[in-house]
C-alpha cells in the first residue's frame, strides 16, 4: 500500500508516513532516552557516593579531592563536560592503543591542531559494524553525565549525611554498634530521606538535559523531532510543510509525563522510607 506515496491520501497517506524507516528510528529513540536514564543513574550514584564519602574522610588528600570534584564540576557549565569528557576519554582510549599496537610508528599522535593515531587503534575500529560505533559514543556519553551529575549527587548525599541527628548515631553507639554498624544501620538508612528531596530534583534535570546527547553524536528524540518535522525536499517520500511544532509538542507531552510520573515514584519512595520518623524532622506524615 505503501510502495507509491504519490497515489496515497488523507488517512492512508499518515498512516504510511508514520511507519516510515525513519519514523521507526524516532520510535526507538525514545528507547535510547530511557535506557540512558537506566544506566547512567547507578553510575552517578556511585560516583556521588564516593564523592560525598571522600568529602567526610579523614585524609586529608582524600577529602580534598571530594571537595575539588564537587566544587569544579557544579561550578563549570554542564556543556562544557559534555563536549570536554567524551573527546579527552576518547583521546586518551586511542592514544593507550597507539602506543601498544603501533609501538614502532614514527609519526607524531599530535599534528598541529590534529589528533592522528594509526589505523588499528582507532576505537572503535573503521571497519567495525555501526552498531559498535554507536555503542561506544552511548558509553562515552554516559560517562559524561555520570561525571557530571556524580559531582551534584554527592553534594546531595554529603549534605544528607551531615543532616541525620547526632543523637541517632551518640545512642547507636551506646547500644554497643561500632562505627562501620552505626553507618550502615542507623546513618544510611536515615540518611535517605533527607537526600530524596535533592535526587528527585537531580533526577529531574537529568530528564531534561538528555537532549545533549545530540553534541555527543547520538541520534535521540530531539533531533529526529527535527529532522522529520522540518519542511522535506524532493529527497524525501513523503514531503510535508514545517511540522516541526506537533512533533516538539509529542515531545512536551513524553517529557511533562515522565516528570509527574517520576514526580509520584518519589513521593511514593519518601514516604515508604519516611515510617518511624517524625513529621518534624522529615516533613513527611511517617
Amino acid at each position: 500500500m505503501c510502495s507509491d506515496p504519490s497515489s496515497l491520501e488523507g488517512f492512508q497517506w499518515l498512516l504510511c508516513y508514520l511507519t516510515t524507516a525513519k519514523h521507526m528510528q524516532f520510535y526507538g529513540s525514545f528507547g535510547i532516552v530511557m535506557l540512558l536514564l537506566v544506566v547512567t543513574v547507578p553510575f552517578i550514584m556511585v560516583f556521588g557516593f564516593l564523592g560525598a564519602l571522600a568529602r567526610r574522610s579523614g585524609f586529608a588528600p582524600f577529602r580534598w579531592f571530594g571537595l575539588g570534584y564537587t566544587s569544579m564540576v557544579r561550578g563549570v557549565p554542564d556543556i562544557a563536560f559534555f563536549l570536554f569528557v567524551p573527546i579527552a576519554l576518547d583521546q586518551f582510549v586511542e592514544f593507550s592503543r597507539h602506543k601498544i599496537k603501533c609501538s614502532d610508528s614514527t609519526e607524531p599522535i599530535y599534528q598541529g591542531n590534529d589528533f592522528v593515531v594509526c589505523a588499528a587503534a582507532k576505537m572503535p575500529l573503521g571497519s567495525a559494524p555501526q552498531f559498535f560505533h554507536e555503542a561506544w559514543g552511548f558509553t562515552l556519553a554516559v560517562v559524561a553525565f555520570a561525571i557530571v551529575f556524580g559531582a551534584f549527587a554527592a553534594n546531595t548525599i554529603h549534605g544528607a549525611l551531615m543532616a541525620v541527628p547526632k543523637g541517632q548515631l551518640e545512642t547507636a553507639r551506646a547500644y554497643g554498634m561500632n562505627d562501620r554498624q552505626t553507618f550502615w544501620r542507623v546513618h544510611m538508612p536515615q540518611m535517605w530521606v533527607y537526600a530524596l528531596p535533592g535526587l528527585s530534583n537531580l533526577w529531574q534535570i537529568l530528564i531534561k538535559a538528555t537532549p545533549l546527547l545530540f553534541l555527543l553524536g547520538i541520534e535521540e528524540i530531539v533531533y529526529w523531532a527535527r529532522e522529520l518535522g522540518g519542511a522535506k525536499t524532493g529527497f524525501f517520500t513523503y514531503p510535508h510543510p514545517d511540522w516541526r511544532m506537533w512533533y516538539f509538542m509529542a515531545l512536551l507531552f513524553f517529557y511533562v509525563f515522565l516528570t509527574w510520573a517520576s514526580q509520584k515514584a518519589f513521593i511514593w519512595l519518601e514516604i515508604k522510607l519516611a515510617r518511624g520518623m517524625t513529621s518534624r524532622t522529615t516533613g513527611v506524615r511517617a
